[in-house]
């Protein structure tokens, strides 16, 4: 199996992307840690992971708690030595709408999840990152994060940010270690997020979470340059 005996992180694991990349990495033989807000939701990933042989252990927290992430580094770290991968999959859509219209306090939960939970992960388990022989970090961006779209400002600003954050890591420890960074932009998924945005579109006409957990894992298993933009058609 392409990633027996390594440890993964994945966030934002109790749907769509997130859930479906855990599951295809645990059946690739990865230990698969999952965080998300809904106990419930993630029992039934890892019921899942468990019915097909692999292993997972289940992280229920808000992302946006600021000591919440500090307590699951400090967690994971007393368990295992190092993290060979991690999946920056969380993230919230917000209101669609124009950039003169954005609502303050939703923009701030906005970019609350989206950049700054996402360094304080980073920053977390940055020690346990370095200690590992292969470490990938792979960050779920957008199309909007690269290419402005109207009315999509508060989304797309909160993911080029990232794009920025992950890329800025990624130079800085690329003479320090084996760490990898890369963005991944999965596309035109089936999703809840994206049936929130798009309610008029029909889910069959997308494609489904599992084709992008295919491409992550073909990412993550290839020799690919940190700093690389991968898209997933």
């Amino acid at each position: 199996m392409k990633f027996e005996g390594q440890v993964a992180l994945v966030t934002g694991a109790s749907r769509g992307i997130g859930a479906a990349t855990a599951i295809a990495l645990a059946k690739e033989g990865a230990h698969v840690v999952i965080t998300g807000r809904t106990a419930k939701d993630l029992e039934a990933v890892e019921e899942t992971i468990h019915a097909a042989g692999g292993s997972a252990t289940i992280a229920p927290l808000d992302l946006t708690d600021g000591d919440s992430i500090g307590r699951l580094a400090a967690a994971i770290g007393e368990r295992w030595k190092s993290l060979d991968i991690l999946i920056l999959n969380a993230a919230m859509l917000g209101s669609l709408g124009p950039v003169t219209a954005i609502d303050g306090k939703e923009f701030n939960q906005v970019l609350t999840l989206n950049l700054i939970a996402q360094q304080a992960l980073i920053a977390g388990f940055d020690p346990m990152l370095r200690k590992s022989d292969n470490a990938r970090l792979l960050a779920i961006s957008s199309s909007v994060g690269r290419k402005p779209r109207a009315f999509w400002g508060a989304y797309g600003a909160s993911k080029a940010a990232l794009e920025t954050l992950v890329l800025s890591y990624g130079e800085e420890m690329r003479n320090l270690g084996k760490l990898r960074t890369a963005i991944i932009d999965p596309g035109r998924t089936r999703t809840k997020m994206r049936a929130h945005a798009y309610p008029g579109e029909d889910p069959a006409s997308v494609k489904p979470p599992e084709s992008v957990a295919d491409g992550l894992l073909e990412i993550l298993a290839s020799d690919f340059e940190t700093g690389e933009f991968f898209q997933i058609s």
